[in-house]
């Protein structure tokens, strides 16, 4: 064991983490995670030690990460909000990379987003592009994998979409719903990033699933998989996002954001690229149609309660 190689997972205790620690584990790897929720329950027992991110102190972090051979990196936040921003996420980020240089770690496995510019008036999508770009000048050997929309059980977009059909009579679209997105499994993002782990050769992979939906026509696929087809309202962005604001009173979270909207409006969580993923997100939302959606997933109760899991 003391010869074994090690691999490091942020976040192993929330999402798209826990998938890449449990491929890890099940091909017989030693794994570590660093996380800002030690405190969190810990799926996989002993078989995973929970280390601080520690970004106050970038040379404890580069101890933490000595003896690290790959290092997955999912760390991230959907939106800014008071106590986190996306410029955080990137100042954070960047020091977890220099962290990992002092440590000498051999491979950074990186989970971005499709089409992340410099050019992007979106700050989600500017500071992914600033986090590859850090990235590829670190000397690191790297893997960049760009997931669109993730589904699986622990989901937000998904489950909270299939919340609203089972909830309200109408569903109100940003515009006309024609822009598209490729869901990808979160396994299936979590097999593509330990295969990438084994290699050493830097690549850029579009990590998207196999399906290609207009908005409209997923919330349509959802709506009739859980037997809660609803009709379809094209409402002005501006509009919709009053709507979300509403909702996200009544369920005292933050429902979609407004640069969510103008980056789903904007095509960019839609590449022209093969697939990267097997599972189609209709097989898998007709084997979960029974509880997909009953109970809402809330971002904020996530954020603020470090011990509960996903």
């Amino acid at each position: 064991m003391a010869n074994q190689v090690i691999h490091a997972v942020t976040g192993a205790f929330g999402y798209s983490g826990k998938y890449i620690a449990q491929r890890l584990l099940d091909s017989g790897e030693r794994v570590i995670t660093l996380t800002n929720s030690a405190t969190r329950a810990n799926p996989f027992g002993k078989r995973v030690t929970p280390y601080p991110f520690q970004f106050d102190n970038p040379e404890a972090l580069a101890r933490t990460l000595q003896g690290v051979s790959v290092l997955y990196n999912t760390y991230w936040v959907r939106f800014n909000h008071a106590n986190f921003t996306h410029a955080d996420a990137v100042r954070n980020t960047q020091i977890l990379f220099a962290a990992a240089k002092q440590a000498g770690i051999e491979r950074i496995v990186h989970v971005s987003i499709t089409n992340p510019s410099t050019d992007s008036p979106l700050e989600y999508f500017h500071g992914k592009v600033t986090l590859e770009e850090s990235l590829m000048d670190s000397g690191i050997s790297y893997a960049i994998l760009r997931p669109t929309v993730l589904f699986g059980k622990e989901d937000i977009l998904i489950n909270n979409i299939a919340w609203a059909l089972r909830r309200f009579p109408l569903f109100g679209l940003f515009g006309d719903g024609s822009y598209r997105l490729q869901p990808i499994y979160v396994d299936d993002l979590a097999a593509a990033a330990v295969a990438q782990g084994l290699r050493r050769e830097d690549t850029i992979i579009n990590a998207i699933g196999p399906e290609t939906f207009s908005y409209r026509e997923l919330v349509t696929a959802i709506g009739e998989i859980i037997e809660h087809p609803r009709p379809l309202l094209n409402l002005p962005p501006s509009i919709a996002y009053l709507a979300s604001l509403a909702i996200g009173k009544i369920v005292n979270d933050v429902f979609v954001t407004r640069e969510e909207i103008e980056g789903l409006m904007a095509g960019l969580l839609y590449v022209d690229a093969p697939p990267a993923g097997q599972t189609k997100l209709t097989d898998w939302a007709r084997r979960y149609a029974s509880t997909l959606g009953v109970a809402y997933a809330n971002e904020l109760t996530r954020r603020r309660d470090r011990a509960i899991s996903y």
